[in-house]
């Protein structure tokens, strides 16, 4: 073997083991933009910011401003990272269009729908940020392993020993199911959030999640570019042909009411951070590793930010802190983290040590 082959080879084994260790930067950054988001969500809906002067604002009237601040982050940060290239193209007028094809169309609308019931399920009252966030998590950790038997991915012994980890973290943040009140609204938001991600995993598992990395970046980037914009037209249709219904007048507050408002800062940062999610999320999700592995890697960061955002609202809005129980169930979940990177750690090491 040559000099120069032998470096080709150690730089695609380091390309390989950075591609392995870039998720769990990913789940970094997913954390840490939950936390905001989950916080202002809850502190907006229960009227505990200072500048709301004790009003609460419904989850849906948030979602007009928010969601408008979303579509422009998407634009912002494609932009700044230069990922428009990856998307497919066409020619309109003489310039060059990005735009999604069919599947991830339809997939960038079921992340729209994961955007709205994701925020209206933490506006409900009643329902904790943890408790929500166990019921949706829970749901679709249920759901990894059946979309990977679907799509025919196999599933390695540490991502079922998380996926069982994250599972009992859920059982045991039930433990105080009695002290929540779930209406049929929450229950429905919650279905409708479970089934939209059943769709996008499978377009995931078909269409992305390959070891090719062009693969990945031109479903996220025409995944993204359709999510935030969709949903900003859906919430325009739902005011226009709304009538004088409730969710309608809701939404017409959320376009008007707000903007001179001086917690319209709030809004904004709230979509900013909505969109942060959805970028690393997405990221988390479109890793070649089966999605036993994957989901549970997003859902752990998500449930450890419910905590950090949980305590975070206690201490600053005055509301509960979350239960010993819920506790116990974080800890459970950084169980499931160390099964999801050590194993694999040590498998890399063993092929390095072998390819030496």
């Amino acid at each position: 073997m040559t000099g120069d082959d032998s470096a080709a080879r150690s730089a695609a084994m380091w390309r390989e083991r950075l591609a392995d260790y870039s998720i769990w930067g990913y789940a970094f950054g997913y954390f840490a933009c939950y936390v905001p988001y989950s916080y202002l969500t809850k502190v907006l809906s229960s009227g505990n910011l200072a500048s709301l002067d004790g009003r609460s604002l419904s989850g849906v009237s948030l979602l007009p401003i928010s969601v408008a601040a979303s579509a422009v982050s998407m634009l912002v940060f494609l932009t700044a990272i230069g990922w428009w290239r990856y998307a497919h193209h066409s020619r309109v007028l003489g310039l060059s269009i990005p735009h999604p094809t069919r599947w991830t169309f339809l997939s960038g609308l079921c992340t729209a729908l994961i955007i709205a019931s994701t925020t209206l399920a933490y506006t409900f009252e009643g329902i904790s940020i943890v408790f929500a966030m166990l019921l949706m998590r829970g749901g679709l950790l249920v759901m990894a392993p059946l979309v990977d038997a679907i799509t025919r991915r196999h599933v390695r012994w540490f991502s079922w020993a998380a996926l069982l980890c994250a599972m009992l973290a859920l059982l045991v943040g039930l433990v105080d199911t009695r002290h929540y009140s779930l209406t049929l609204l929450a229950v429905l938001d919650i279905a409708v959030y479970l089934a939209a991600y059943f769709v996008r995993l499978r377009f995931m598992s078909r269409l992305a999640k390959a070891k090719d990395p062009h693969t990945n970046r031109r479903y996220f980037v025409e995944e993204q570019m359709t999510a935030a914009p969709m949903l900003l037209v859906m919430l325009v249709l739902v005011l226009l042909l709304g009538g004088e219904g409730r969710l309608a007048a809701a939404l017409h507050v959320g376009f008007t009411a707000y903007w001179a408002e001086p917690f319209l800062w709030a809004i904004i940062v709230l979509g900013v951070f909505s969109q942060g999610n959805g970028v690393f999320g997405s990221l988390i999700f479109l890793d070649r590793r089966e999605n036993s592995f994957c989901v549970p890697v997003n859902r752990s960061s998500s449930v450890l930010a419910g905590i950090v955002a949980s305590l975070w609202v206690a201490t600053h809005a005055g509301q509960s802190p979350p239960s010993a129980s819920q506790f116990v169930g974080a800890a459970i979940i950084i169980l499931a983290i160390l099964f999801l990177s050590i194993p694999p750690w040590l498998e890399a090491r063993r092929r390095t040590r072998a390819a030496a």
